[in-house]
């Protein structure tokens, strides 16, 4: 699991509530149930109001991935698909009927059944890269609600804060009620900023980050898969792929490769 997620968020949080400590102030002060339910509430309705139903009730889950996801080293995935490539050089391409059964990336499982079945190339090609356009475009709709939360608080916000002035100016002669009221106002506000750019905001982009490193790593599987069905050496197959990767992760790559020879 990557928890570069779980630890951002906590972590910004926790700073924002040690600061209001160290200023003096207490975090209870900053923690008010009205400002935060309007904020939080109308946020996410507002961002469901601007999309579909399907979009808000997959909330949960676009949150489960986001802050629990595991990020797998494409290198371990071209190790795969290269021992694949030898096998089906050395046994024939339905010698790998049975090895599919043993893949876990379903991807990859997909698109050996497809090669095994006898699919054309160019279709083959035409399939996969129509189920990534696919899933690209799932995954925009699933980080759009969380960007559209972080534009909409900030404003919400403000409208809490306006509300509760409102509220001040109509008790101007309780003067002593004055002071926690302007600042249980502006509380509102804070909660606002606050959510979207150290929650929603980052949410989205997580999201969208991980959206494009599945996509980079279905991009690779299908020219892994195109490279099976040809019957390409496995060494060129390997450079090839390799040559996807980021320049660290195909350094490592090529140290593993180099490594296991040796060995």
């Amino acid at each position: 699991m990557d928890i570069s997620t779980i630890v951002g968020v906590v972590a910004s949080l926790a700073i924002v509530f040690t600061v209001q400590i160290l200023e003096g102030g207490s975090p209870a002060s900053i923690i008010l149930i009205p400002s935060m339910l309007l904020v939080f509430g109308g946020a996410f309705m507002a961002g469901m109001a601007g999309g579909v139903l399907k979009d808000a009730t997959g909330i949960g889950k676009q949150l489960q991935k986001a802050f629990l996801a595991k990020v797998t080293p494409p290198t371990q995935l071209v190790d795969n698909v290269v021992k694949l490539a030898e096998r089906a050089r050395r046994e024939g391409l339905l010698a790998l009927e049975d090895a599919v059964k043993t893949v876990e990336h379903p991807f990859l499982k997909r698109g050996l059944q497809l090669a095994i079945d006898g699919t054309d190339p160019e279709e083959l090609h035409d399939i996969l890269h129509a189920e990534i356009a696919a899933k690209k475009k799932a995954d925009k709709a699933g980080s759009k609600l969380f960007e559209n939360m972080g534009g909409y608080a900030p404003t919400i916000g403000i409208i809490g804060t306006v509300m509760g002035l409102v509220h001040v100016l109509e008790n101007l002669n309780k003067p002593e009620t004055l002071g926690h009221s302007i600042s249980a106002a502006f509380v509102a506000t804070l909660w606002g900023v606050l959510s979207a750019n150290l929650i929603w905001l980052p949410i989205a982009a997580r999201l969208t980050r991980l959206s494009a490193v599945e996509a980079e790593e279905m991009e690779l599987v299908v020219d892994g898969v195109l490279a099976i069905q040809a019957g390409s050496n496995p060494r060129l197959v390997a450079q090839k792929l390799r040559s996807l990767l980021p320049p660290d992760e195909a350094k490592k790559a090529e140290a593993a490769a180099n490594t296991k020879k040796a060995a």
